[in-house]
């Protein structure tokens, strides 16, 4: 099986690289890449394309995998609610998986949050999330993909300065070469709950978007999460 990296030069593109040359997957192998200057239709001769650029480029990316009817993950961060409609349109043609995080433990994490924050109704939750100083979104879409999984929406803070109850909160951390960390805090009344995942090595991500392709090709055209692929 022959995987591309779009943008195969950038910090995930390499670990990708690494990853699928490292002898650790019998049966895959590193198709070749593309960076912004080449012809991304160039991507979809290989069997699979493993996408973690910019979201102008996965918004061409998606629609040439529909074209091609090539499997194609995405693991591009900032996009919108827009991007996610095409990439539902376009995976009427094609095999597509989006996670804003591809750890195995993350979307563990936002499966548990959901099933806390279904059951808990009236504690209070805050998402604290911390990224390496050169992230550029806040909040980061792992911690926007844990607030969507409580079901409820950000707070608003009235004129007294006041949240209402049973709300959602989000404070963010940069600094240093952190992987990322996310912590999501259930406040009631006398008593706390607090759910987390902690990422070591950037690297976990590139070997759960490899999974993820691995899994993709045996797949009907449709979309696809990471939550999917684990059974959540």
């Amino acid at each position: 099986m022959k995987i591309a990296i779009a943008g195969y030069k950038g910090r995930m593109g390499q670990m990708l690289v690494r990853e699928l040359e490292s002898g650790a997957y019998p049966g895959l192998s590193f198709f070749g890449g593309t960076v912004s200057s080449d012809n991304p239709e160039n991507l979809f001769d290989a069997d699979a394309v493993i996408d973690f650029t910019t979201p102008e480029a996965t918004r061409k990316h998606i629609w040439l995998a529909a074209k091609h009817h090539k499997p194609i993950v995405i693991g591009t961060t900032g996009m919108n609610e827009q991007d996610l409609n095409e990439m539902h349109d376009a995976a009427a043609e094609c095999a597509l998986l989006y996670s804003a995080n591809m750890s195995v433990g993350v979307n563990l994490l936002a499966a548990l949050v959901e099933q806390a924050s279904s059951r808990l109704a009236d504690f209070d939750i805050e998402i604290l999330e911390t990224h390496h100083r050169n992230k550029v979104d806040a909040p980061s879409g792992t911690a926007l993909m844990l607030g969507k999984a409580t079901g409820r929406s950000a707070a608003a803070i009235d004129r007294s300065g006041k949240r209402a109850a049973g709300t959602l909160g989000y404070a963010v951390q940069r600094g240093g070469d952190v992987a990322g960390e996310h912590s999501v805090s259930f406040f009631g009344t006398g008593e706390r709950l607090e759910l987390s995942h902690r990422a070591h090595d950037r690297s976990l991500f590139a070997k759960g978007a490899i999974r993820a392709a691995q899994w993709l090709t045996e797949k009907p055209h449709g979309f696809y999460s990471m939550r999917d692929m684990l059974g959540l």
